[in-house]
């Protein structure tokens, strides 16, 4: 079996396949309607890309080896071992498709080698009719496999070959197929990106790297999260080795090995072919990138580059695959008749899917296979032996090739999908320009003798990046600007059926102490006209002039008791609209009406001896006693019910009964839902975790209810968590939790500082070799039962791991910590509370206090439900916003940013307020407009000096306004003219004592009417008004 251990079948994947697979059956097409009955056998092979081992992923998602799939009219048959055979346990047993048969499941018997097993099946097979289908070309290292073979021989069973029929059926991708095509190429693009810029960075540092060493780097591109982003977490691998070549020595073979020579970056073309594998399904990329290239290099890249779109432009619906052919050949004759010649003719590209290359849909003259929509191809072209004389190279020649996956549509052009790792010849020159530091005669005379020998001081200009690689910013904000219109649009859209301003509030329920007369209690204290308390309705029974008034607990706001002289006072005071400050009046139905607010009683203290004093004053006292204690048990039980508000009750946990059911043990709990902080275990069942303690406490965590699952190991941490972000809070005890997470320590989180340390001490290098192993060990554990959870739920219930690399500090709560994003959210899960903000809820990030003078900034997350608060994270360093800006960027995210801090409930209490006038005004561009003036105001003040008078003027009226801006003019004046003074030219005495006579006038001047000028904001060396030098 492959290295995913323990997988289990999807079933509704399986039958809508399986469907697929019958219904091309039923057509008879390609010679299906020959054969009675069809037999899949797969073993152990040197080669990855085999049909065999094509169908396994295509119907199963996996591949099983040293098994039998012996599929009939009206059965499915598969022989296997015990495991494999619990496989097929979700499709086992009675028909559940009325399009795919029943299926039912064979035990090995290594007794006798399964020659029962495989006499039963042949007896099938004969019964049917005898005609086997299978893939007879293919040969497998298994003694299983032979056989199975030996004994279709012994029984005289014709076995005929299908190869072509699944390659058609193969060949046309469904929707699901097509994602992970895309996938594919994404991750091949963006492998190309980094692996252009390591090009770049090679050359221009003149290394000296092998081919080898760059093939093992691309090699690890495809798993990079830094470079792959989101689709990191697929863990691509390559379709093979990646090919790099250069220095004269090309080969267009695909199993064609990068030598260990070193890379040839003086002349000629790098030719680069490598290709993803995502979830069995591939991709490929050729580029060449030339080397300060010749004419007629360049315009041999041009002619083959139209060649290329040529071909993708004539993969369509019903065209031959020969004819396509020819029109790549034609289109290249035209453009350039000698580089024909060169061409390496066999063929111009081939079919792609989960087999790399599929001979039999090749772009070749011979064959005469019809395109359909939804194929996927890889065009490739190739030509070698190209001169390059205008750079001396000694008659080395070049080669270029470019390849591209392109996906045929039933209408409109074919999609490119890898379209984003450019083609075109100017993102794929590097050219050696002088340096133009040098200054004089005679270094220009060096550096002309440096060039004719050669050795003149060099640069890498890549023709893109001189022009566009200092123009990602600028990529950045226009992606940002449409991103913004599409937020606009999309959130208009989403909100019009909102009406604006209106907001649904809590109702509280209303209280009513006795909802029939027959609960009133009959005996009691109130039939003597006395206070009586009634515990079972929460009520206060008052006698009210002969009348016993009831009054609910919720309606008393305070009690109290006090003792003057002879006589006990109990004082009620009663809630009334507007006795509570700040707090809504919802219970109160009629707010406009009359209220009690207080009530007084008074009764004797009981000394003398009349008995009905003294019964009096003892109820007073009761009743105070009694009316304490009801309200605090009163408001404990609504402190619950509020608690309880929002929180679900989780099904019921399918217990599993399997004894290999995923455990890890050791486990710590946050938050404290357990008392005492004990250890446990986590347990994963059917539809769900129970985490167990080892008092015996349960806590169950279904499925159903995590939105989100992360698994963050112990690199660079002190602990290693299994983290669940849940859908709806869960009541565990008497509290709701929205978040529960499952840890271990990994090494001491306190440190003895005056213990003494010595560097050479063994005792500690032991101990760090101990933690290093406990870290290696806990992430293998960790990791090993986040994958068999995975395969336990068929790939329904995944964890997801941050990026440490794309981390930043940030103040989410209180402290400092570090923030990690992951594929679908940015997190902290080391401090508690945790920080989890979703980014698919995440309507725009806006950036604060973003200045050049300010050493942090603020972070503030608008979310799509503009009810909800807006999330801020402060104090995050400005060195961290390129990234951060970069990161949302590459998650289509809208941000903005500006030098002020927002006062956002304002804020969102306007938007909300009235969202029409909101969105007709512009929306959320209002930011962007902040930001634009922002840059219109440095723009200013990198072309004016800075003048206190200015701002101060600014602030004026109209008329101080015009003063101010004559100041400015001659202040500029005077500073043109000391910057002047400072140059090499030099002024005249005359205007120097000119300027001297001005300023002495000025200081007269302010001197005589300093008080109302220094009232009025002006400097003193701003000199006199504009009308008073009129």
């Amino acid at each position: 079996m492959t290295d995913k251990k323990n997988p289990v079948l999807n079933k509704e994947h399986f039958y809508q396949r399986a469907e697929r697979l019958y219904k091309h059956w039923e057509s008879g097409e390609d010679g299906l309607d020959q054969i009675t009955a069809l037999a899949v056998v797969y073993g152990n092979s040197d080669n990855p890309y085999t049909k065999s081992s094509a169908f396994h992923s295509w119907l199963l998602g996996h591949e099983i080896i040293d098994t039998v799939l012996l599929f009939l009219k009206d059965h499915i048959y598969v022989l296997g071992s015990n495991r494999k055979a619990d496989f097929f346990s979700s499709v086992t047993g009675a028909q559940a498709n009325d399009k795919v048969p029943p299926v039912t499941t064979l035990l090995r018997d290594k007794t006798d080698k399964d020659a029962g097993n495989f006499e039963k099946l042949i007896s099938y097979v004969s019964k049917a009719g005898g005609e086997l289908g299978a893939f007879s070309k293919e040969k497998f290292d298994s003694e299983f496999v032979d056989a199975w073979n030996k004994a279709l021989e012994e029984n005289d069973i014709k076995k005929t070959d299908v190869t072509l029929a699944f390659t058609h059926l193969f060949s046309v991708k469904d929707e699901k197929e097509l994602d992970y095509v895309r996938k594919s190429a994404q991750v091949t693009s963006s492998a190309w990106t980094a692996a252009r810029a390591k090009y770049v960075d090679v050359i221009d540092q003149e290394k000296r790297v092998r081919h080898s060493q760059l093939s093992e780097d691309f090699s690890k591109y495809m798993k990079d999260s830094k470079i792959q982003g989101n689709l990191a977490k697929y863990a691509a691998d390559t379709c093979y080795d990646p090919i790099v070549m250069s220095g004269g020595n090309y080969s267009f073979k695909w199993n064609h090995e990068s030598s260990e020579s070193h890379l040839h970056y003086q002349f000629g073309s790098i030719i680069t072919s490598f290709g993803a594998r995502l979830n069995d399904y591939c991709s490929n990329l050729t580029r060449t990138m030339l080397i300060f290239p010749s004419s007629d290099l360049e315009a041999a890249y041009e002619a083959i580059l139209a060649a290329e779109q040529a071909v993708m432009a004539a993969l369509k619906p019903g065209a031959k695959l020969s004819d396509v052919y020819k029109v790549g050949i034609d289109t290249l004759t035209a453009k350039n008749p000698k580089l024909a010649e060169s061409l390496n003719k066999k063929e111009l590209g081939f079919a792609t899917g989960i087999e790399f290359r599929e001979s039999r849909l090749a772009i070749s003259p011979k064959c005469e296979e019809v395109v359909k929509a939804g194929m996927v191809f890889i065009v490739y072209i190739g030509a070698d032996g190209i001169p390059n004389k205008s750079n001396g190279e000694k008659g080395k020649p070049a080669a270029i090739a470019i390849s591209d996956t392109v996906l045929v549509k039933a209408e409109g052009e074919n999609e490119v999908l890898t379209e984003k790792a450019k083609s075109r010849l100017k993102s794929n020159v590097i050219r050696f320009k002088e340096d133009a530091e040098q200054a004089g005669r005679e270094a220009e005379k060096e550096n002309e003798k440096n060039k004719m020998l050669g050795r003149g001081h060099r640069s890498v200009v890549l023709n893109d990046q001189t022009r566009n690689k200092t123009t990602n910013e600028e990529k950045r904000k226009e992606r940002q600007k449409e991103l913004g219109k599409l937020l606009n649009e999309a959130a208009k859209e989403r909100l019009s059926g909102q009406n604006s301003g209106s907001s649904e509030k809590k109702v509280k329920k209303s209280n009513v102490s006795y909802k029939t007369q027959e609960r009133f209690p009959a005996d009691g204290d109130h039939n003597r006209m006395l206070l009586y308390v009634d515990k079972k309705y929460d009520s206060i029974i008052i006698p009210m002039y002969g009348i016993p008034v009831p009054v609910h607990i919720s309606m008393v706001k305070s009690c109290s008791q006090t003792v003057e002289n002879e006589h006990i006072y109990l004082r009620i005071n009663f809630s009334v609209p507007g006795s509570q400050v700040g707090k809504d009046n919802n219970q109160f139905a009629f707010p406009m009406a009359k209220y009690l607010k207080e009530l007084t009683f008074r009764a004797s203290s009981g000394k003398d001896s009349h008995s009905d004093s003294g019964s009096q004053s003892a109820n007073l006292t009761t009743t105070f006693r009694l009316i304490k204690e009801m309200q605090k048990r009163f408001r404990t039980e609504e402190a619950e019910e509020r608690e309880k508000e929002g929180a679900v009750k989780q099904d019921k946990l399918i217990l599993s009964q399997n004894k290999l059911n995923p455990k890890l043990k050791d486990l710590l709990i946050r938050p404290n839902i357990i008392q005492k902080r004990i250890t446990g275990s986590l347990e994963a069942h059917t539809n769900g975790f129970r985490y167990t303690s080892l008092r015996g406490d349960r806590i169950d965590v279904l499925y159903n209810n995590i939105k989100h699952a992360f698994f963050q190991p112990c690199d660079n941490e002190m602990i290693i968590l299994l983290h669940f972000h849940l859908k709806n809070p869960v009541m565990w005890g008497k509290k709701k939790y929205k978040d529960v997470q499952f840890y271990t320590e990994v090494g001491e989180i306190t440190t003895d500082l005056g213990k003494y340390h010595h560097m050479q001490d063994r005792d500690d290098m032991q101990s760090e070799q101990q933690e290093r192993e406990m870290r290696r060990r806990l992430n293998a554990a960790f990791n090993g039962f986040c994958e068999k959870v995975t395969r336990l739920t068929n790939e329904q219930f995944d964890f997801d791991t941050p990026f440490s690399d794309l981390g930043f500090y940030g103040v989410p709560y209180r402290s400092s910590t570090m923030l990690k994003p992951t594929s679908s959210c940015v997190v902290n899960l080391t401090e508690w509370p945790p920080f989890i903000v979703t980014l698919s809820e995440v309507e725009l990030v806006h950036f604060e206090r973003v200045s050049l003078q300010l050493k942090n900034f603020d972070m503030v997350f608008i979310f799509k439900d503009y009810k909800a608060k807006p999330q801020m994270v402060t104090q995050i360093p400005m060195s961290s916003i390129d990234m951060i800006k970069e990161w949302l960027h590459s998650c289509d995210i809208k941000y903005s940013e500006g030098i002020q801090s927002l006062n956002w409930a304002n804020v969102m209490r306007t938007i909300t307020d009235d969202l029409e006038a909101f969105f007709e005004n512009g929306g959320w561009s209002f930011l962007d407009l902040d930001s634009d003036g922002e840059g219109e105001q440095e723009d200013s003040d990198d072309s004016d000096a800075y003048s206190p008078e200015e701002e101060s003027a600014g602030s004026e009226s109209e008329s101080d306004e015009d003063e101010s801006e004559g100041e400015e003019t001659e202040e500029s004046d005077d500073e043109e003219a000391s910057l002047d003074s400072d140059e090499s030219e030099g002024k005249e005495w005359s205007d120097l004592e000119e300027e001297a006579a001005r300023a002495d006038n000025r200081r007269e001047v302010e001197a005589n009417d300093g008080g109302r000028d220094r009232k009025r904001g002006h400097s003193s060396k701003g000199g006199p008004s504009s009308k008073r030098r009129r």
